[in-house]
C-alpha cells in the first residue's frame, strides 16, 4: 500500500527525488483544449459560455442570465440548511474573518534627512474573481477560504463561479457564498469560466485578479490570462508531510495520512519519524483502518503512487528533509514542536502538536487553505489579506529636499546614457522652467 524508505539509504536522495516528481507543465491535450475555450469565450462571450456550459457541464440555459446565482437563492440556501451544517459554516466564517483582520496592511511614510517624504500606500483591488471546484465535489470551506480575505481586504466586488454539473447546485456551497459576502455568483465552471473572469462578458463582468484552486483546465487556464488579469498561483496536487514520534498516536497518524491521500490518486501523504517501531505502528493502523474508509480506492492509490514512511536518523534530520520538500502542510506531531519550527524554513501552513490535526486548517482554525503546492512553498505564501491589495510607492519632495537626490540621479541616468533623465532630475537644480 505504502513504500518504506531510509534515509540512511545510499539510494534515498534518489528515491525522494522520485516521489517528489511532479510535471507541472499541462498535458498537450489539456494546454490545447484550455487555449480552445479561452478563444471561443474571448471571441463568442454569452453565445460561448452557454454552449460550453452545454458541452461541460450538461447544463441547458435559455439565456446567459440564467447562469447568474439570485441572491434570493444564497439567502435560501443558507436558511435551508440543517442547524448544525449553518452553525459549523457560521463558525468557521467567523474563526477565518478573525484571523484575516489581525493581518497587516503595511502602509507607512516616513522623512529622510532631507526633508523628503517616503512612504507606501496599500489599496484593495476593484474587482476579484474566485473560482469555487465543484465538478468532483463540493467545497463551501474553499468559499470561505478565499472569499472572506478579499472583503477583509477591502475588495468592492467579489464574483465567484461554481461548475453545476446537470444544474445541481450545492447548498452548502451557495450557503457559505451568502455567508462569506459574495456579491455576484454564476453557475459556470472549467476553462470557460476562467476566460469569463479574464476577459468578461455581456453577462460576467471583467476582474482584475483570479484566486482558487481547480482542475487541470483550471489550472492551464489560469496560466494562459495571466496577464490581462492577476493569479493567484497554479494550484497542484494537495500535499503533507508529518514528522511524528510516538507521542502522536499512531492511529491518529494514519487517519492524518489518510485524510490526505483522500482528496485524488495525486495527492500525497508523507511521514517521517526517528523511531522505525513507531511507523509500524502507524503502518498496522493503515492496514486495520483502511477497509472503512469510503474513498478507500483513492486513499491506496494515493499512498501506492506518492506517499512513503520515512525512517530518519532524528528529528533534525527529519526538519532538514522537510524543507527539501517545503511542504503544503507540515504537521510537527512531536513531544516539543516549539524545540523544532526554528528549523523549518519553508512550508505552506505549519501545525505544531498532535492535537493541532491538518483538517483543523482545510475548515476551521482560521488561516486559510489556499496554500502553495509542490515545492513552492521556498518562495510562495499562504492566500492572504496582502493578495487582494496593492501596494503603491509615495514620494512627496520640496525644492530643497529634492536637490540631493536629483544629483544622484542626474549622475547615474548619465551612466545609464540617458540624457532625458539627467537633464529631468538636473531641471530640479536650477529650478529652471519651475515659473
Amino acid at each position: 500500500m505504502i513504500r518504506r524508505l531510509h534515509s540512511a539509504d545510499p539510494q534515498f536522495d534518489r528515491q525522494l527525488e522520485g516521489l517528489l516528481a511532479w510535471e507541472t507543465r499541462e498535458a498537450p491535450e489539456v494546454a490545447r483544449v484550455a487555449a480552445a475555450t479561452i478563444a471561443e469565450v474571448r471571441d463568442g462571450g454569452d453565445a460561448a459560455l452557454m454552449r460550453l456550459s452545454r458541452q461541460f457541464d450538461g447544463l441547458e440555459v435559455a439565456s446567459a442570465s440564467d447562469l447568474e446565482i439570485e441572491a434570493a437563492d444564497l439567502e435560501a440556501a443558507l436558511t435551508g440548511l440543517p442547524c448544525d451544517d449553518r452553525q459549523a459554516l457560521e463558525a468557521a466564517a467567523e474563526r477565518i474573518r478573525r484571523y484575516h483582520a489581525r493581518q497587516p496592511t503595511a502602509a507607512f511614510e516616513y522623512e529622510d534627512e532631507f526633508g523628503n517624504r517616503l512612504g507606501l500606500r496599500t489599496t484593495p483591488i476593484d474587482r476579484v474573481g474566485v473560482y469555487v471546484p465543484g465538478g468532483q465535489a463540493a467545497y463551501p470551506s474553499t468559499v470561505l477560504m478565499t472569499v472572506i480575505p478579499a472583503k477583509v481586504a477591502g475588495v468592492a466586488e467579489v464574483i465567484a463561479t461554481v461548475p453545476t454539473p446537470n444544474g445541481l447546485r450545492n447548498p452548502h456551497v451557495l450557503a457559505a457564498m451568502r455567508l462569506a459576502g459574495v456579491d455576484r455568483a454564476f453557475t459556470v465552471g472549467g476553462a470557460q469560466a476562467i476566460a469569463a473572469l479574464a476577459y468578461g462578458t455581456a453577462t460576467i463582468p471583467r476582474v482584475d485578479k483570479v484566486v482558487g484552486p481547480g482542475g487541470a483546465f483550471v489550472a492551464a487556464a489560469k496560466r494562459l490570462v495571466f496577464g490581462p488579469v492577476g493569479i493567484d498561483s497554479i494550484a497542484g496536487p494537495s500535499e503533507v508531510l508529518i514528522v511524528a514520534d510516538a507521542s502522536a498516536a499512531a492511529r491518529w497518524t494514519a487517519l492524518d495520512m489518510f485524510a490526505q491521500a483522500e482528496h485524488d490518486a495525486a495527492a500525497q501523504a508523507l511521514l517521517l519519524s526517528p523511531e522505525p517501531a513507531y511507523l509500524d505502528q502507524v503502518f498496522a493502523a493503515m492496514e486495520a483502518l483502511l477497509p472503512a474508509m469510503p474513498r478507500a480506492d483513492v486513499i491506496r492509490q494515493s499512498l501506492a503512487a506518492r506517499g512513503a514512511l520515512i525512517a530518519v536518523r532524528d528529528l533534525a534530520e527529519a526538519c532538514d528533509i522537510a524543507n527539501r520538500v517545503a511542504p503544503e502542510h507540515l504537521h510537527l506531531a512531536v513531544r516539543d514542536p516549539d524545540v523544532w519550527l526554528p528549523a523549518i524554513r519553508h512550508a505552506g501552513a505549519i501545525f505544531l502538536g498532535a492535537y493541532s490535526a491538518e483538517v483543523l486548517g482545510d475548515y476551521s482554525a482560521g488561516p486559510s487553505h489556499v496554500l502553495p503546492t509542490f515545492g513552492t512553498a521556498r518562495y510562495a505564501s499562504p492566500l492572504s489579506v496582502s493578495d487582494f491589495q496593492k501596494r503603491s510607492s509615495i514620494i512627496r519632495a520640496s525644492a530643497r529636499s529634492a536637490a540631493p537626490l536629483a544629483r544622484v540621479a542626474a549622475n547615474i541616468a548619465a551612466a545609464e546614457g540617458l540624457s532625458a533623465h539627467a537633464a529631468a532630475a538636473l531641471a530640479r537644480l536650477d529650478g529652471s522652467g519651475s515659473d
